[in-house]
């Protein structure tokens, strides 16, 4: 059997306010996931996004501390079209969330933005700025 890629997991210090944020983006995690150290929403296409609180991470290694700094990795989150980019990254920063780069005209064809969740993960908002032609 070949290992296959199943669920992505983020270490975070709230999960009640980690739950609410990807709820916001329309991760659906269950009722009362908000309340424990571990949460999973299912993902389309089959996979997970996976929630553990600090204090579970050091029950399990012993003296863990969450890394200085941050950006070395993001969530990437295809959005319909380039006004929904816009409409979703100020839905989440008129709420409080923290704004990492405004929406903008990427060169590689894409509205693209970047807002951070509540413990500085990146979460990129992202559509193609016009559909494929045919032959793509």
């Amino acid at each position: 059997m070949t290992p296959r890629f199943d669920a992505i997991g983020l270490i975070v210090a709230d999960m009640a306010a980690s739950v609410a944020f990807y709820r916001r983006v329309g991760f659906a995690f269950p009722e009362g996931a908000e309340n424990g150290p571990h949460a999973e929403a299912q993902l389309p296409g089959g996979l997970r996004l996976m929630l553990d609180t600090e204090e579970m991470v050091r029950s399990i290694v012993a003296g863990w501390q969450p890394p200085a700094g941050g950006g070395r990795h993001s969530l990437a989150l295809l959005c319909d079209s380039p006004g929904e980019v816009d409409r979703v990254y100020e839905d989440l920063v008129s709420a409080g969330y923290e704004g990492g780069h405004k929406p903008w005209d990427a060169e590689w064809g894409q509205r693209y933005a970047v807002v951070h969740d509540p413990d500085g993960h990146g979460v990129d908002l992202f559509a193609p700025i016009s559909a494929p032609s045919p032959s793509q």
